[in-house]
Parts: C-alpha cells; structure tokens; sequence
C-alpha cells in the first residue's frame, strides 16, 4: 500500500485516507494507493462500506503540478476513478476544503458525497487551457443536468458546499470538522439502511432528453465563446458535454480524453501554463527573505478619492481597521459617501448582509481632517493627487505624525518614489504601492522598491498583496514603473497609427478580438480620458521631446469629452450606456488634426498589421524594462499585464506571446517598423542578444 493512501478497518467500515501533503494532490502515488485500497476493501469481507476522505486541510485538490509537462504514470486518473465507481460494496467520498479537478471526479466516482462545512468544489481545468479529463464532463451532467454542469466546467469557478448542496453534488452537509467521523456516521447509515452502489455513469436520466439536440449545444458554444473571447478550452467543455447526451458513457469518455489529448497540445495550455507557474514565481524576490514582515494591525489611508476609497475597501474587506484622512470636511464626507456607496452595493446584491456592512462601515472604518489620528497606524498609503508637490506636502506631514517602525507608502502611478521618500527621515521605509482601479476589485498591486527601501518595507509590501488577496510583483522606480510605462508605449503606437490613416475603431476591433477585454480607445473612454490628457501635459512641461501624435485625444479632453464619465470620448454613450457607438465627428476631427499636420497618409492596417506594431511595440518596452532592472524577470512583466491591464491570460503575456511567436520574428518586425520611425523602435539590446544566443525570454525566468 503507497505511504500516501492508508487503510483501515472499524468495525465493519472500511476507511480509506489519502495523506499526501500539503494539498494531497492526485500523484502517481495517490493514484496507485486508490487502486490498492478498493482492491483490499474488496478483499475484506467483513467490511460493508467504505469511506473516502483526507487527512490535513483539504480533500484532493488537483492534479500534482509536480507531473506538469512530463508523461503520465499509470494508473491514470479515469481508471482509478472507475476502480471506485465499480467497488461492489458502497463507498462514500467526505470532501473537506477543496476538491478540485480531479478531486471532485474522484468524489464523483464515489457512490455517495459528503461535504463538511466550509467545502469548495470546481473543474478548474479551463484556467491551464484544458477540460476535465477524468469523466468530469460525463458525470457532472448526469448528476446535475447540463446547464449547471457546463457553469461549472466552463468557468472554473469554485462553488460552496450550500450551493453544491441544492444542486445535488452532495448528499448530506456535515456541519462538524472532522471528515473522518461524518464519513463513519455515513457509513453506518448506508450500511443501517442498505444503501447500494449508485453509480452516476449508469444513469442517464438527466441527459437523454438532450440527445440528439443540436441547437441546445450550439446556442451553449456560442454564449460561452463570447464570454471566452478566443480562449478554446472552454467551448471545447461543451463539446465534451454533447458527448454525455449522444454516445454511451464509454464512448464519452474516450471522447473527453481525446478532447483533452488535443488541447495538451495546444499552444494555449503552454501559454495559460505559464500564467500559472508565472503568478507563482513573482513573489519569489532576491532580498525578500532577508526581510521581516511588520505586522499591520491597523492601517491609513490619504485622499479618499476613487483611488483611495478603493485601497480602504480592499484592507476592510480583508479585516482591516482603516482611518482615512481627507483634507476638508467636505472632501472627508465625500471619501466616506464613496466607501459607503460601494458597501452598499454589496449588501444589495446578497454579497454579504447588513451586520457584515455595518461592522466594516462604523467599526473597522473611520474618516477624519486631522492627520495626527494616524499616530498609531502600521502602514499609511499616500493616494492624493497625482502631483509631485502634493505627494512631497503630504509625505513630509507623515514623517513628523507617524510613528517609528511604521510604513509609509505612495500609490502614485508614474512619480519618482526616491524623491518621494527624500522627505522624510526614514527614506528605508518608504515604498510604492501602485494598486489598480477599482482597486478593490483588481489583483495587480505594484510594489515599488526605491534605493533605500528595505527588505522589511518590501516584505511587508508582500505581505499586504497577500492578506488584501492580490498578486504583488516587484517593481523598480521609473516613469510608470513596468505597466504603465509598457502601455504609454502601446498608447503610442496606437495614437501613431491613427495619425498615418488607421480608425481609432478599426484598432480597438483588432484588440478586442485578439483577446483583450477592450482596445486602447475603449479603455481611455472607460478610465477617463482626462487623467492621460493631463498626465501628457506634465510630461510636455518636464521637456518632452520626440513624436507627438496624441492631438486628436487632446482635441476630446479640450472638448469636455472625458469618456464614458461625461457620455461623450472617443465613442458616444447614449443614455449613460456602457458600451459606446461610433462617432463620426469624432473622425471628422482625426481628418482635420491629420491635413493640418502634414501627415502622409497611408491604407487603413490590416488587423494583423495592427497587432504586430501593437505586440512588437508592448515587448520591446518590456524587455527595456527588464534590461533596465525594472522588472526582474519577463515573467514579472507577462504577470503585470496579465493581472493589470487584461493581457489575454491564454496567450501567456506579452513576453510569453513572443517567445511563442518566435523571438526573431518579433525582432524583424521591430526593425522592419524601425525603416520609418527609428527613435521609436529603437531595438532593445535585450532582444538583440537573445536572438543573436538562439535563447528566449524563458530562459531568463529561471525555474518558474
């Protein structure tokens, strides 16, 4: 018997424990310990039932990353689960944490389910570009139909033990905390009862009547296509899911493993594998372990703007105490109305009730004009406006109200943190820390390292990312740090575009439809195009030189037409609607900005002519980043845009995007751009020397 699955016997009950930690992932050993233990609870005569559970915190959560990209040990998954489902006698699964993937097919393969309080199940394959590949997509819709069976599987979410509950993945909720007992006292109802086997391969009842209806699935692939945006994984559940309705069990299964045999070796896995072990890898940080942490027992926040009444809500929805300070009265009232607003919102859409509101709202929140209240906070976030001297104003006041040991941090998107930090007299704990609007919703969260912050500052910085639930990637000081210095490139070049004969909307069309959520119009419209219209004015006043072709943006900013904020930007918003029409006047004036510079104008691009200046122009910036210091690794960049500013999680991130297109090819293109407009693509040595070494941005990652 394999040392991670352990058996034995109380009374007439079998008891089957998978031990293999820390998430008693489904390895060869796990796998072959299954097997051996049906066979012995097989061989036991005296044993009527059997229990299937795990030791440590969790049920089976997955597959071993360990086995990632390397060829399967038998026994193989589907066979050990069917070894389960054909045991004579009755065995119930008790799921505990999370079981996930191929945890919940194994408990699926189980005759009977228990779920213990506080229980998660999901098929998350669709995240690494696969679909359930052990009868997940054959079960799951017998059990619970197909509707509910394809929200599960094409959208990877986690559902709680209550909602599995109604739908019937569960039997019975166990609300104790020890898997093994609820698994005893269902054991001995199955056997007090006669309970037999159920098998769920055997029964079709909630699938025939699905047989043969072609246009159900077809309206099924086409809604989830649309929320995929190109990702294939997820229609490719669907058409497993069809198999359930139109083959024999058997016969679905072949087809799911051939479906996911397939998607192995799609470019999208490797891409969307890579995302995975990339968001992994970030937080390991040369210099982080020599840190300590400070623990945060209470935080601070400045301004109470958009920016900073998000940062307040992401620390209370993480338990906490904020004390927020606003320069006026009025400006306090309006920080507490914005935080108020949103946790509001959340009570009326059932996301929790009005006691959880109330404590977040008058018990862990507070707001004031007096900066000395932040005398006794852990960690304060400067998120006033984006202006050196208010910055500088603000931090001098922190050096001389807060008190020793604690962190000080700014949430500026572009400004120099050195220069930030130069006022006060403990520049070692100063920090950046640049969250992303709505800043309680996205998960990118910049921590930005300036020469003299130490390695508890930035420690503690990765702490916060962690507590709060986001993604924390380290970042040097420049201009806009990595993200936003990698998208005013792309801005550029799109702004570039525009100015040599290319529609605004014909960019933001390939964009979309190369998987981002939105093209650069649409995002300036939905960010408010007077935030870059000012920042671009700061840059001219500091001496900007070089090309200029954002007049056209000006031209809406100096109307009034902000975005989606005013109902009018690059697009009309009719209504307050969010999603924009085309604006011929909006043309008429890119014609007239266009014949008054002089610009020679050329065919409209094709959408892959679009997207190679696009891409070409977002890699060359990120591997200038990262040449520069600025992000340690590629995979810093491909994790920042990935989480930040909705790179298309299946194509890897830019620098992955690359490396998978071919690093020369990229180069090429970089030069070939570079004929008309060398100062702009300016090649990055990084480039030049990896493809002239026949090596890749992968190959700086290290072990990811």
């Amino acid at each position: 018997m394999s040392q991670a699955v352990k058996t034995s016997l109380e009374g007439d009950i079998f008891l089957i424990e998978i031990d293999n930690p820390p998430v008693n992932a489904a390895s060869v050993a796990v796998r072959t310990g299954v097997v051996d233990a049906i066979a012995a609870f097989e061989a036991e005569t005296s044993a009527k039932a059997a229990v299937l559970y795990c030791a440590g915190r969790t049920f089976v959560a997955g597959a071993d990353i360990k086995e990632f990209g390397k060829a399967a040990l038998e026994p193989f998954l589907p066979d050990v689960i069917q070894k389960v489902e054909d045991a004579s006698k009755p065995v119930v699964a008790v799921v505990h944490g999370t079981a996930l993937g191929g945890g919940l097919e194994l408990a699926l393969g189980s005759h009977y389910r228990v779920g213990m309080k506080g229980a998660k199940i999901g098929l998350p394959e669709v995240h690494i570009g696969l679909i359930p590949g052990a009868g997940g997509t054959q079960r799951l819709p017998r059990l619970i139909g197909f509707e509910a069976a394809a929200d599960i599987a094409t959208t990877g979410r986690q559902v709680s033990v209550g909602e599995a509950l109604k739908l019937g993945i569960f039997d019975l909720l166990d609300e104790g905390a020890d898997p093994k007992a609820a698994g005893l006292a269902f054991a001995r109802k199955m056997i007090d009862e006669g309970m037999a086997p159920r098998r769920i391969s055997q029964n079709d009842e909630k699938v025939a009547a699905r047989k043969g209806d072609k246009a159900f699935f077809d309206g099924m692939r086409a809604a989830v296509a649309g929320k995929a945006r190109g990702q294939i994984s997820p229609v490719a559940c669907i058409d497993a899911l069809e198999l359930a309705a139109n083959v024999p069990f058997s016969d679905g299964m072949k087809g799911e493993r051939a479906i996911f045999m397939k998607l192995l070796a799609d470019p999208q896995r490797e891409a969307l594998i890579h995302a995975f072990f990339a968001e992994r890898a970030v937080s390991k940080v040369p210099g982080l372990e020599a840190g300590q942490a400070k623990e945060i027992k209470k935080a601070g926040v400045v301004g109470g703007g958009t920016m900073g009444s998000g940062i307040t809500l992401s620390m209370l929805f993480a338990g906490l105490p904020v004390t927020m300070v606003e320069r006026d009265e009025e400006q306090a009232a309006r920080g507490r109305a914005n935080v108020e607003k949103v946790l509001n919102d959340g009570v009326a859409r059932g996301k929790y009730d009005q006691a959880y509101r109330d404590r977040l709202a008058n018990e862990l929140y507070s707001v004031t004009t007096d900066f000395n209240a932040l005398a006794d906070c852990d960690l304060i976030i400067e998120a006033a406006f984006e202006d050196m001297e208010v910055k500088k104003g603000v931090f001098t006041t922190l050096d001389k109200v807060a008190k020793p040991g604690a962190i000080l941090a700014s949430n500026t998107s572009y400004l120099d943190i050195n220069q930030i930090a130069a006022m006060t007299s403990r520049p070692e704990s100063v920090l950046g820390l640049h969250f992303f609007s709505p800043a309680h919703i996205m998960k990118l969260l910049e921590i930005v390292v300036a020469d003299k912050t130490s390695p508890d500052a930035l420690a503690t910085g990765f702490a916060l990312a962690k507590k709060l639930g986001k993604t924390g990637v380290r970042a040097g000081v420049c201009d806009g740090f990595i993200g936003n210095r990698i998208l005013e490139r792309y801005l550029r070049i799109a702004a570039h575009m525009v100015e040599e004969g290319t529609s605004p909307y014909a960019i933001d069309k390939a964009v979309v439809d190369f998987g981002y959520p939105m093209g650069p119009h649409q995002m300036g419209d939905l960010a408010g195009l007077d935030i870059g219209f000012m920042a671009r004015k700061r840059r001219i006043a500091e001496g900007y030189e070089g090309r200029y072709a954002f007049e056209y943006l000006d031209w809406l900013a100096e109307q009034g037409r902000f975005g989606q904020k005013t109902g009018r930007g690059c697009y009309i918003y009719p209504a307050g609607a969010r999603k924009g029409i085309e604006d011929p006047e909006f043309l008429a004036a890119i014609d007239d900005i266009r014949r008054q510079k002089g610009i020679p104008q050329k065919p409209e691009l094709s959408a892959d002519e679009i997207m190679r200046r696009y891409m070409a122009a977002m890699i060359n910036e990120g591997a200038k980043v990262v040449e520069e210091g600025i992000a340690l690794r590629p995979l810093d960049v491909d994790v920042v845009m990935l989480a930040g500013y909705g790179s298309p999680r299946y194509r890897g991130g830019p620098m992955k995007y690359a490396d998978m297109r071919g690093l020369d090819k990229v180069l090429a293109d970089i030069r070939e751009f570079g004929k008309e407009d060398p100062d702009f693509w300016a090649p990055a040595k990084l480039i030049e020397d990896l493809v002239a070494s026949g090596k890749n941005f992968s190959s700086l990652n290290g072990s990811e």
